[in-house]
């Protein structure tokens, strides 16, 4: 609202009004403003929640040694993060791009998802919480929306990089350089960006070559796919991964950061053409909602590190989830997901292979489990006083436990490192 507002008084010669257009002075407008209202705002919502008694009312022993100290702890702080990223975006976003409307939509999608889902579980007391089934199903139905969208957009485009090779004599004869150019007309894209390899993108419609002419249609069909499957699995990934407090808003937040940076040079032609990426026009304001998303998330620590005053939930988790598959998919890097979310990854792989191991075991009659318990954060938590003695265990190590802060601190070092790769990424190729 505020950029239309001083674009206005901009075209009158309104001194000052011109920095708004600068991406850089938005996004860090959005930042320090996401920051403050999800301190100030998380404060007064802490004590909402207190007065109505919307509280943690139980916590297992066995799978958290620390979990009696976080009984009447409010949970639902989500709704501080979402908060906190929609006023600055609204304020400072131009409200007309394609990728920040959806990453609002995304934003209350699966806000309302997981709202309900601590609902469910705080006054009907049912610590399930909303039906799995139905999670999938809003996850799918979100992935389903963005896919389509980015499909029959016609604000959803790219500009194609070409390479020109010319024959310069610098220290070699005849060496060849090569320059990076961009087709100068606007088009749809079914590509992606290959991670570690140079020159070379994925294009979708090459998988399905066999088609024919149908090949374009299978290929936004598999973008569509993939779109559902980056969505549940990234958004499926963060609601594991927030277990310990400061835990998922800690990463997510280093996450946050690398997608930013990703955007930026995406949006950037003089960098896309540097970097021989793809370059994205309108994708810069996805810089604006990242750093809001960012900033929320750190001003949400004030209150969610150890000991946490108050917990995401899933309102908050599922949507932090969400909200990083969706803006990988929208800048064509979720090749790059897999490395940049790789705790999301392994959290989720953990208690993959922790329920199927066991099911194998229990054809044959055997008790038995990889890990202490999953998601592997719980692992390093977990001493062998609590485990089955009749359970075969892989792995057992360590015998002691760590404290939570530890773990935490320990996976956001994980997740720097993660993500400055992921960024090396584009510099390798």
């Amino acid at each position: 609202m505020l950029y239309y507002l001083f674009r206005l008084l901009d075209q009158f010669g309104v001194i000052g009004s011109h920095l708004w257009s600068y991406i850089s002075f938005r996004a860090l407008l959005a930042l320090i403003l996401s920051l403050v209202i999800s301190a100030w705002f998380g404060e007064h919502f802490i004590k909402y929640l207190h007065r109505k008694n919307i509280n943690e009312t139980q916590r297992d022993p066995k799978i958290d040694p620390f979990g009696l100290q976080k009984i009447g702890v409010p949970s639902m702080g989500g709704v501080i993060i979402i908060v906190s990223i929609l006023v600055p975006v609204l304020l400072l976003g131009r409200l007309r791009n394609v990728y920040l409307i959806l990453m609002i939509v995304t934003t209350l999608w699966l806000g309302v998802l997981g709202f309900l889902d601590d609902y469910i579980k705080i006054f009907r007391k049912n610590k399930d919480g909303l039906s799995g089934k139905f999670k999938i199903l809003g996850q799918v139905g979100l992935g389903l929306i963005v896919g389509l969208t980015l499909y029959l957009s016609p604000d959803a485009v790219i500009r194609e990089n070409v390479e020109m090779k010319e024959k310069t004599e610098v220290v070699i004869p005849m060496e060849q350089s090569v320059e990076v150019l961009h087709k100068a007309e606007l088009s749809k894209s079914t590509k992606t960006t290959i991670p570690f390899v140079k020159n070379h993108n994925l294009d979708y419609t090459d998988i399905f070559s066999f088609l024919g002419q149908y090949k374009d249609i299978a290929g936004w069909i598999f973008i569509i796919i993939i779109t559902i499957l980056v969505v549940t699995a990234v958004s499926n990934g963060a609601n594991l991964n927030d277990g310990m407090d400061g835990m998922c808003a800690g990463n997510s937040a280093i996450i946050g950061i690398a997608l930013g940076i990703l955007a930026y040079v995406s949006s950037h032609i003089e960098y896309a053409t540097y970097l021989n990426i793809m370059y994205i026009p309108g994708t810069q304001e996805l810089v604006v909602f990242m750093c809001a998303f960012v900033g929320a998330l750190v001003g949400f620590l004030w209150y969610n590190a150890y000991p946490a005053q108050i917990f995401m939930g899933d309102t908050g988790s599922l949507t932090i989830g969400g909200l990083i598959g969706v803006c990988a998919i929208c800048i064509h890097k979720e090749l790059l997901l897999p490395l940049l979310c790789g705790i999301f990854f392994i959290e989720s792989l953990s208690v993959i292979l922790q329920v199927e191991w066991f099911k194998l075991g229990k054809r044959r009659g055997v008790k038995q489990r990889i890990f202490k318990r999953t998601p592997i954060h719980d692992h390093f938590r977990t001493q062998l006083l609590q485990l089955d003695p009749e359970c075969r265990y892989i792995f057992k190590k360590s015998q002691n436990v760590f404290h939570e802060s530890k773990i935490v601190v320990r996976f956001w070092i994980a997740t720097i490192i993660m993500a400055a790769l992921t960024i090396i990424t584009l510099k390798i190729r």
